[in-house]
């Protein structure tokens, strides 16, 4: 099973929409992942990332399906610095605080102790294994049983956000959040691509085959757009 992960084109955040740069963007994506053989795609349901998806759609001849949990997410905090933005937060626990995400405990930091990121992160994950679960696979801690069955082996495209992006992607590979956050960041309509082996029966565990491909956008070349802390949704 092979997992397209595509973030939005340029948005209006504002409006929740593309912005025209957006749009081409949507455009050279859909014409990308045309020889990728997607049987389904899904979609949050936030207005930037379901325009994305239906040029895609449009193009494969496949309708988009929702997922509400895909909405982006949100963050902050009593007292947190930065309103709790976790790319920022992320950034320093690595360049200024050489914070030891292997023998530390993040989600106990100060900076994400109460941020309202890690319920989003939370309640992301739980669903993303139920996802996971109706096509057969079941997540227990870092692996995953493959128990087979008519979804096993498809390719699905999702498309959703920087933040809940994120999420799916710490959870699925195990890795600490605010890291993938700062080290893991990913630009307007990149392609990115988890595989999910079919070994029927066995204990598989989740392969990041292809990270961060923006080369359908050469006006945007390969410079990765990050959120800022202005942003944030709050929706």
């Amino acid at each position: 099973m092979r997992i397209i992960f595509v973030r939005h084109g340029e948005p209006d955040y504002e409006k929740d929409c593309l912005t025209e740069a957006g749009r081409r963007q949507a455009a050279a994506a859909a014409v990308r992942l045309e020889g990728e053989g997607i049987s389904e795609i899904y979609a949050s349901p936030m207005g930037r990332a379901a325009e994305t998806a239906a040029s895609t759609a449009e193009r494969l001849g496949l309708p988009v399906r929702t997922l509400p949990f895909m909405h982006e997410i949100s963050w902050g905090g009593p007292d947190i610095e930065e309103n709790g933005h976790p790319w920022t937060l992320g950034d320093r626990m690595i360049a200024q605080k050489d914070f030891d995400f292997y023998r530390e405990d993040w989600r106990r930091h100060p900076y994400f102790a109460e941020n309202k990121a890690v319920q989003y992160l939370d309640a992301i994950s739980a669903e993303f294994d139920r996802f996971l679960l109706a096509r057969g696979y079941r997540h227990e801690g870092t692996r995953f049983l493959c128990a087979g069955g008519p979804h096993a082996g498809k390719t699905i495209a999702l498309f959703s956000h920087g933040g809940s992006g994120a999420c799916v992607l710490a959870h699925l590979l195990a890795l600490p959040f605010p890291w993938v956050c700062s080290v893991m960041p990913y630009g307007f309509t990149s392609v990115t691509v988890v595989e999910l082996p079919v070994c029927p029966g066995e204990y598989v565990h989740a392969r990041l085959e292809l990270f961060n491909d923006m080369a359908h956008t050469p006006e945007a070349g390969y410079v990765v757009l990050q959120q800022k802390p202005d942003e944030a949704t709050n929706l």
